[in-house]
C-alpha cells in the first residue's frame, strides 16, 4: 500500500508516520494481493480530541474510518479495528455472493478457516420506522432553520434554487454541511 499521511493541527512525527503504517500494513493479510492504490490518512486535532481518519479506495469499494480519542495512538487503534471490521462485513457479503452467483474471486483471499455464515452484529440491519413528507420548496437557510426547530442533525428539503431534492446536515464541528445530487 502507498500511504499519504498528513496533519491537520497537528505535526506529523516520524514515529507517528512509522506506526500508522506499521498497523495499515496489518490489512495486507486480508488481500490477495496489496491494493495499488493510495491510502488516505489525515491525522488532526481538534478541541483535545485526536482524529484519525482513513480512506482506502478499492475496486467496487470504498473503506472509510474516522475515530476520535484523547490519545493518537489510540485513535490509530481503534481506526484500524473499525476497518477490519469493515474488510470482514464487505468479505462475508461477497463469499455469499460467490456462492449465490459463482463469482470469480480475485480480489480478496480465501481463509479456508474462516466462518462464512456467523453474521456479525453490524451486519443486522433493522428498520424501525418509515417517514413519508411532502418536500416543500425552500432555500438552503430556510431549510437550516427548520432542521434546529426540529432538532435534528439533518433535513430533507427541495430546493427551490435547483428544483432537486437536498439533504442539509449539522456537522461535528458546528458548522452545516449540504448534500446535492451530482449533475
Amino acid at each position: 500500500m502507498k500511504f499519504n499521511i498528513r496533519g491537520e493541527n497537528i505535526e506529523v512525527t516520524d514515529a507517528l508516520k512509522d506506526y500508522v503504517e506499521k498497523k495499515l500494513s496489518k490489512l495486507d493479510k486480508y488481500f490477495e494481493t496489496p491494493p495499488t492504490s493510495e491510502v488516505y490518512v489525515t491525522l488532526s486535532v481538534l478541541k483535545g480530541m485526536q482524529t484519525v481518519e482513513v480512506t482506502i479506495p478499492l475496486t467496487g469499494v470504498m473503506l472509510r474510518a474516522e475515530e476520535k480519542h484523547t490519545d493518537m495512538y489510540a485513535s490509530i487503534d481503534l481506526v484500524i479495528d473499525k476497518l477490519e471490521r469493515q474488510i470482514r462485513k464487505h468479505k462475508t457479503k461477497l463469499y455469499r455472493k460467490i456462492r449465490q452467483n459463482a463469482v470469480i474471486r480475485d480480489t480478496w483471499k480465501v481463509d479456508a478457516s474462516a466462518e462464512l455464515n456467523v453474521e456479525d452484529e453490524d451486519d443486522v440491519y433493522e428498520l424501525v420506522r418509515t417517514k413519508r413528507f411532502t418536500l416543500k420548496p425552500m432555500d438552503i437557510d430556510e431549510a437550516i432553520l427548520q432542521m434546529n426547530m426540529v432538532g435534528h442533525n439533518f433535513f430533507v428539503f427541495s430546493n427551490m434554487d435547483t428544483e432537486q431534492v437536498n439533504v442539509v446536515y449539522k456537522r461535528n464541528d458546528g458548522k452545516y454541511g449540504l448534500i446535492e445530487p451530482a449533475r
